[in-house]
């Protein structure tokens, strides 16, 4: 057998690996994200009449964008000083464990205030769960990956939230088709939380046969791991830190304003259904999920900021013909709305797989990363849809769109101001060196 035949099985194996995990841990996720727009201030929230119910109920899915940043300090820590593997089947453990207990958690009829309290704190675990998620997944592809491939194989955990959305959503769309609204909102939405089991104990076999990242390796047979990746991190890289936030925040702000909020939106204010509103935003993911691997790919034959800077400026024009579309009721042109916002968030979501990695050295690759992936989603996602509300009750439709379209100018100054790493003008993968 060749060398390059032998490697074969091995990527496909860490391509489904870092894949399965974030696809799954991501469905969990937007369960979440789904369910708050439909039914947890309902069960949760009962008395607090419509807007200021779905207001607290977006607020407990910020909670989790909270806790992200945290869960990348811990996972990353660990996975820079023991391992990526051993750090992944954690991340996935406490995702998963978390999301099968929000679907067991009795609402506010039942246990009155403690039933919220319990909502918070398990949705605190998934943040920290999926904190520690992204950063092992995208260095076990990245770090794996053959010379010149890293953006093909930085694609595959950035797959998982496009099939974790679709599967997340399709679930709602099946019990809310098939039961009567009061069935639905009693206990049918509880359904795909304990499902979650089941796909957790499969992502849970398929990493448990990966082995650890060769760059990984590497560092520990040379002794050269990090004692505090944290400060070595602030340290040695505290603009890049800032920078890769900045640069992930448009991908937060458009899938959470076209996912939650429009969802929202669509059922509440437009009075569509929720089997429409749901429908739009399944058809919309695909959208996305073409878009990631298109700008995986051109990130390997271009600069990965050279790819993130188109999608930017994209991102821009979305936001400006975004509400305009859904504004008009039709079904039709909310798919297109929809799909032209998720398409944006696929484009600069793609390159990010291998982009982030690049930024940072080795010995403390997985705590900034991660720390740098899930600080832009606190700036992103966890006020996305508090902010879209407000602004709507406030401004109008449009509105939310100048707010779309201003997340991707300051994504676009952030990319702008970062190196240019990925293939080169010699046809090589490097690592950018550090400033």
């Amino acid at each position: 057998m060749t060398e390059t035949s032998a490697a074969r099985p091995r990527m496909g194996r860490i391509a489904v690996a870092s894949f399965i995990g974030t696809a799954i841990e991501f469905y969990d996720f937007y369960l979440y994200a789904t369910a708050s727009a439909l039914v947890i201030d309902k069960q949760f929230f009962p008395n607090l009449g419509a807007t200021v119910g779905q207001l607290a109920a977006f607020s407990t899915f910020a909670v989790a964008f909270i806790a992200r940043p945290l869960g990348s300090l811990f996972f990353g820590h660990f996975g820079d000083r023991i391992g990526r593997k051993s750090m992944l089947i954690a991340s996935l453990l406490t995702m998963g464990v978390s999301t099968v207990a929000i679907g067991l958690v009795p609402g506010y009829a039942t246990i009155g205030i403690a039933a919220p309290i319990l909502l918070v704190v398990l949705r605190f675990a998934q943040g920290i769960g999926l904190g520690g998620e992204w950063g092992g997944a995208a260095l076990l592809a990245a770090e794996h990956a053959p010379k010149g491939k890293r953006g093909w194989y930085g694609m595959y955990p950035q797959l998982g939230p496009s099939i974790g959305f679709f599967f997340a959503s399709g679930g709602f769309l099946l019990l809310s088709a098939t039961m009567d609204e009061s069935t639905f909102n009693a206990w049918g939405w509880r359904v795909p939380f304990l499902a979650s089991a089941l796909l957790v104990l499969v992502g849970l076999f398929v990493r448990l046969r990966i082995a650890e990242t060769p760059e990984f390796s590497k560092v520990l047979d040379s002794g050269d791991r990090a004692r505090m990746p944290l400060v070595e991190m602030a340290r040695r890289a505290p603009w890049r830190l800032l920078g890769g936030s900045g640069a992930i925040v448009v991908c937060y702000v458009l899938f959470y304003t076209a996912t939650t909020f429009c969802i929202s939106y669509g059922t509440s204010e437009l009075h569509l259904s929720k089997q429409t509103m749901l429908t739009c935003a399944i058809i919309a993911v695909w959208a996305m999920a073409l878009a990631t691997i298109g700008s995986s790919i051109a990130s390997d034959r271009f600069s990965r900021r050279s790819v993130l800077i188109v999608g930017c400026g994209y991102a821009v024009l979305v936001g400006l013909v975004m509400f305009p579309l859904i504004d008009t009721g039709n079904p039709v042109l909310i798919c297109v709305a929809l799909a032209l916002a998720l398409a944006g968030m696929g484009w600069t979501y793609g390159p990010l797989g291998a982009y982030l990695p690049e930024l940072f050295a080795v010995r403390y690759r997985y705590s900034a990363s991660s720390f740098a992936y899930n600080l832009g989603g606190v700036l992103g996602g966890a006020l996305a849809p508090n902010l879209a509300t407000l602004l709507f009750a406030a401004y109008g439709g449009f509105s939310v769109g100048l707010y779309v379209a201003g997340a991707a100018v300051l994504s676009l100054v952030c990319v702008i101001a970062l190196p240019a790493v990925g293939r080169t003008a010699k046809d090589r993968v490097h690592v950018a060196s550090e400033s």
